[in-house]
């Protein structure tokens, strides 16, 4: 029902939450059909975000190596990801492109991985990743914040700008994913970590996963659960032992970067409606965070871009403010929790 297994994402709702069909006042995927695009024409406007506030265009060999498309002849993992393979200049993005809205956000995403790597290629090799776990997924969903209806219309897809009651659908279905995901993401390492640890013991594995997901997603499972089964194993990222607390600073660093790129491109107004496409001021300060990789401790490539030493979720509260203001008066007299 909530559209993903884990409800990690409660996007495939929004449809049956009453608010009209198209009323954030336009369809991104027609626009871009409209444009005849083909997946390159999609990537070039990825890439056109980022030359935009400075950075140096993707290389030639970007263009001739990566996989855009899903081939006819063989099977590939069409999962979408982003490679740095020699840990210089060759960057390659893989995924099978569609002409739709999603796939557009998703390639400005990959694309912070690539310049980001390319940003700290002149580090020493053990210094050549991102500053935390957080903020190497944090930098492309940054971009993805700036995805505005100003920035479809700077860049030709958007004639004019929806009224700012047009705010409410498109916040609401970013909250479906983007707000709805701390709780879960939150959920697995709490779980991982009280199992390395011995608090969790092999015997209640199961309980103790469910246990969780009720405190903090307020889920429990359809049918009886017991020992027998191990839910927790359904995720990748548990049997495949990768920390998962990256996924969860990553949704609340993106907001915080987003903000301060915004505040230094000299934006004024609500912050969800802001784009810092075309901000050189943004971009030199965005790459002076970059380019340090993990060269310091994470605190102070954080201070570079935001002037702040540690995580700050104040930027997610201003952000999903208009939404906020709504749903309060939309739900008045109505218990929230379970």
């Amino acid at each position: 029902m909530l559209g993903n297994p884990w409800a990690q994402t409660w996007g495939n709702i929004f449809p049956l939450l009453g608010l009209p069909e198209n009323s954030n006042g336009y369809d991104l995927t027609a626009l871009l059909r409209a444009k005849k695009l083909d997946a390159r024409g999609m990537v070039k406007y990825g890439e056109n975000f980022y030359t935009s506030l400075g950075f140096d265009p993707l290389p030639k060999t970007f263009w001739e190596r990566s996989l855009f498309t899903k081939p006819a002849d063989r099977e590939v993992v069409c999962h979408a990801s982003a490679w740095d393979i020699d840990n210089v200049d060759d960057l390659r993005i893989k995924m099978c492109i569609q002409i739709k809205d999603e796939d557009f956000v998703t390639i400005h995403h990959e694309l912070g991985h690539n310049f980001y790597q390319r940003s700290y290629k002149n580090q020493p090799f053990l210094f050549k990743n991102g500053a935390n776990d957080g903020f190497h997924e944090a930098i492309g969903d940054t971009i993805a914040l700036a995805i505005t209806p100003e920035y479809l219309k700077r860049i030709g897809l958007l004639e004019t700008i929806p009224p700012a009651d047009a705010d409410i659908p498109i916040l609401l279905r970013q909250a479906l994913d983007k707000v709805a995901f701390l709780p879960f993401g939150l959920t697995i390492d709490k779980w991982r970590w009280r199992v390395f640890s011995g608090e969790v013991t092999p015997g209640e594995y199961n309980k103790a996963w469910w246990d969780l997901r009720l405190k903090y997603q307020g889920v429990v499972p359809p049918v009886e659960r017991s020992e027998k089964d191990f839910d927790p194993g359904a995720k990748y990222h548990v049997p495949g032992n990768v920390p998962y607390m990256r996924y969860f600073l990553a949704d609340i660093y993106e907001f915080q970067f987003y903000r301060a790129l915004c505040h230094e491109a000299g934006y004024k107004g609500p912050l969800n409606r802001c784009t810092f496409f075309g901000s050189k001021e943004a971009g030199a300060k965005f790459n002076k965070m970059l380019e340090t990789g993990q060269s310091k401790p994470w605190p102070d490539a954080m201070e570079a871009l935001t002037g702040q030493r540690e995580g700050d979720a104040s930027a997610i509260l201003e952000y999903f403010a208009p939404l906020k203001k709504w749903l309060d008066e939309h739900n008045k007299g109505m218990k929230v929790g379970w």
